[in-house]
This record gives C-alpha cells, structure tokens and sequence, in this order.
C-alpha cells in the first residue's frame, strides 16, 4: 500500500467515525484510531459511541467481517451533554484543558460554560474538575445541524464541525508551545549572556 493510498484509507475511516474524540478506543482521537485500523493495529470494533452503525461501516470497507464491539472499550449509551454548575465553578480552566472539541470557554478564576451545541459527550472533563460541577445529562434534542448523518444522534454538521475543532485545537496548541519553547530558548541565552559577562567582569576586577 502505497503512502498516498494509505493516507487516502485513513481520511475514509475517520470519516466513518463519530468525533466524540472520548479516547474510549484507547487512541488520544478519532483520526489517530482510523491511523491504527489503516495500519492494522487496532479493530474496527473499539469506538462505542459509534457502536454497530460504525463497525459495518469499518467492515464494508475494510473487507474485514463484522465484530461484537469489544467490552474492554466500553458500551454504547444514549448521547449525553456535559453541563456545569456555574455556582461551584473556580475557573481552574482544567476542563478547558481537557476538553479535545474545544466547546468550554471562560477564563482563569472566571465561571467556565459548556456550548451545549458542540459538546460531544466525551466525558473527558468530569475527572479532571476538583468541585465535582461538571454532570453529564441526557442529550435529549434533535442533532444540531441540518445535514443528516449515518448515526441518530449526531448530525454530519456537528460531525464535521468536531473533527474540525480538535483540529485547531491540536494546532493551536502546538504553535503555543512552539512559541513557549522559543521563549525558554531566549531565556537560557539570556541567563548565559548574563553568566558570560559576569565572569568576564570578575577577569577584570582580579586584573
């Protein structure tokens, strides 16, 4: 399988995936799982959320048959939305951190809010919040978005709109820690410019 091909058969397999991004298929997102079933490393059969409906999808394309999905990843439950009790709130932003979708905004020490919209259950934010405020409720709506998809609870808008976010989440992430790494490359220049010259003037006063 040429690089082309398999970078084509990975764009295919992320697009018969959810994007709740819940790590529950034990990879850090959906693209780096649809990576793993390209590269014969992981099952078809290890992403809940997307449960049957995505394990025939896999299979169809895959040639490879259909599988129970495997217990070890988890169960298939009705979609739910992660909400915040802005009252018990610290604005410790761990959430924000934790959140791979992007949709909690809010500040250090300021009162976080979910975009109920965007959320896509993952759970993900619920371990991480030291007061407990975060509860996960039923879904309990229509799919946000006017595009149907292959699963009942999501919208290939909100699908789509996922992948995306993660996407320049991923990104932005990286240029800040490009930007970080700049800044302590500069920092230990600084620091030895500054050790340099103090033995240099040391050289002198001994002179």
């Amino acid at each position: 399988m040429t690089a082309i091909s398999n970078s084509s058969l990975v764009a295919q397999i992320d697009a018969l995936l959810p994007q709740t991004q819940c790590t529950q298929c034990d990879y850090p997102r959906c693209l780096d799982y649809a990576k793993a079933i390209s590269n014969s490393e992981a099952k078809i059969n290890q992403c809940p959320p997307g449960d049957d409906i995505t394990i025939k999808a896999l299979a169809e394309l895959t040639g490879n048959r259909p599988l129970p999905l495997n217990p070890k990843n988890g169960e298939h439950e009705p979609r739910q939305v992660a909400k915040i009790e802005e009252s018990a709130c610290i604005g410790c932003k761990l959430c924000i951190k934790a959140c791979p979708v992007d949709c909690i905004v809010g500040a250090g020490k300021v009162m976080h809010t979910i975009l109920a919209t965007e959320c896509t259950g993952c759970k993900l934010c619920i371990p991480v919040c030291p007061t407990d405020c975060i509860e996960l409720l039923p879904f309990g709506g229509k799919p946000f978005g006017q595009s149907s998809s292959r699963w009942p609870e999501y919208s290939q808008d909100q699908v789509d709109k996922a992948r995306l976010r993660t996407e320049l989440k991923i990104a932005r992430m990286a240029r800040k820690e490009g930007e970080r790494k700049v800044q302590r490359t500069a920092k230990k220049r600084s620091a030895l410019q500054e050790e340099i010259q103090a033995v240099l003037a040391r050289k002198r006063d001994r002179s």
